[in-house]
């Protein structure tokens, strides 16, 4: 009977673990970036950079969020701060000026279509309807980087925040 060398089942092993990762990450290069958004992202961090580079948490140090790019252009955002309270009546028509305000300032929603420039590196949003009427109806342009399952971009004009704030925002592909 032959012995096989332990450091060539090692290395066959090792092979074998990494195939699922060497096939992914050839599989991603295949794509375009437009296609490897495809798919449904969570919420990493959604915060206001000022000026004078202080971070500003919009949504609290956990925020919520659901982004879903598919196939065919459409996608669906949906930003929450973690622990909103809720409204003292179970009618929300019947909530008080400041459960309103909460509301509001605790969420960003909006949908549409989205484009990208693979050159640029910009993801455009093409808002259908928006949680912040302002938005409805136009582009947001956004500079990104997506390194694996990260995608990161910048908000040039956020909501909030005046003069000279950035936002950025991270997503992680979901599981």
């Amino acid at each position: 009977m032959k012995r096989t060398p332990w450091r060539a089942l090692t290395a066959g092993a090792l092979l074998l673990l990494a195939l699922p990762f060497i096939a992914r990450e050839a599989d991603a290069r295949g794509k375009s970036v437009a296609d490897q958004l495809v798919g449904t992202w969570t919420l990493v961090l959604v915060d206001n950079v000022l000026p004078d580079g202080t971070r500003v948490q919009l949504y609290g140090a956990q925020p919520q969020g659901l982004l879903m790019f598919d196939g065919q252009g459409r996608y669906s955002l949906h930003i929450l701060r973690a622990g909103r309270t809720r409204f003292a009546a179970s009618d929300k028509s019947q909530g008080t000026p400041e459960e309103n305000q909460a509301t509001v300032r605790g969420t960003n929603s909006h949908f549409g279509r989205y484009s990208v420039d693979e050159k640029e590196r910009t993801l455009t949003f093409h808002i259908d309807h928006a949680s912040f009427p302002n938005w409805e109806g136009t582009e947001q342009r956004r500079t990104f980087t997506l390194t694996g399952d990260e995608l990161k971009y910048i908000v040039p004009a956020p909501t909030t925040g005046g003069t000279g704030t950035l936002g950025e925002v991270q997503w992680r592909r979901a599981k």
